[in-house]
């Protein structure tokens, strides 16, 4: 199997700076590209997807990972991912290891399994994406010099004055409208940090849960941060998960996250789900 590493220098606290000599250590028939700017992680994969390459290994975190995303789907080229940015959810989701050395140590058995993808207004993504609260957190944490979970938690707890919005949301034939204080949607479980914001969501369902955090008091936040990090949130009367293939949802001056980065977007969020589209590398152990 041939490999490309695709290294984010920047991504995360810095784990990366040490992961050439674990790579040069336990594998053999593999290329090294460090990232310059934004879309060369792209760029690098689609050549990576042309050339036949085996394998894509996203070094950094889901944003990453999501760029390297856009070059690999429906192509014959796994992505596979080695944990370096704050929160890894998707790389949890698989099972890589936190330690840098152990996560490199595991590409040397795994198998290639095939899952959904997931697209908003066309743009992909493959683990959590989401408007309202968590997209304008993913906003103010992307201007941040430092990173790191710690950063992250200070500024949820700062920014707890959010309040919820009106959406207009329609699937299945069925047209609602809800206040929210965002709405998720998940092809995986987790942000990160094992903070599980849809629990049961399956990559290979060909389904999205759309996990919807509706209007609560204030002071039930700490109950709800604790069922988030005791993958017990979908027992919550505040919250709502819908699965289907596909919804619109209307709002007004649209921010959202795709995979922790956040976008500008339109009024209307069209989210459709892109199954067995997509080839990675998961971990045997």
């Amino acid at each position: 199997m041939k490999i490309r590493f695709i290294i984010n220098p920047i991504s995360g606290t810095g784990k990366q700076k040490d992961i050439e000599k674990y790579i040069s250590k336990h594998l053999k028939n593999y290329e090294i590209i460090h990232t310059q700017k934004t879309g060369d992680a792209t760029r690098i994969s689609k050549e990576a997807a042309n050339e036949n390459i085996d394998a894509v290994i996203a070094v950094g975190g889901d944003g990453t990972i999501n760029e390297c995303l856009k070059g690999l789907v429906n192509t014959n080229t796994a992505l596979g991912v080695i944990p370096c940015g704050s929160g890894n959810g998707f790389a949890n989701h698989i099972g890589m290891d936190r330690s840098i050395e152990k996560a490199v140590k595991q590409l040397k058995d795994t198998r290639v399994e095939i899952i959904d993808s997931c697209t908003v207004n066309g743009s992909p993504f493959v683990n959590i994406s989401g408007i309202g609260f968590d997209a304008h957190i993913a906003n103010l944490f992307s201007t941040l010099t430092e990173r790191g979970f710690v950063k992250y938690a200070k500024l949820v707890l700062r920014e707890l004055s959010y309040n919820a919005k009106e959406y207009t949301i329609s699937y299945n034939n069925i047209e609602r409208k809800v206040k929210a204080y965002m709405i998720n949607f998940a092809n995986t479980s987790q942000y990160g940090n094992n903070a599980r914001i849809s629990p049961m969501a399956d990559f290979k369902d060909g389904l999205i849960d759309f996990v919807i955090v509706k209007d609560f008091p204030k002071w039930k936040i700490p109950i709800f941060i604790y069922m988030l990090l005791t993958s017990k949130i979908n027992l919550s009367k505040h919250v709502e998960i819908i699965q289907c293939q596909k919804m619109t949802i209307t709002a007004g001056n649209t921010l959202l996250h795709l995979d922790g980065e956040p976008f500008k977007s339109s009024n209307t969020l069209e989210v459709t789900i892109l199954p067995k589209s997509l080839k990675i590398l998961m971990p045997n152990g």
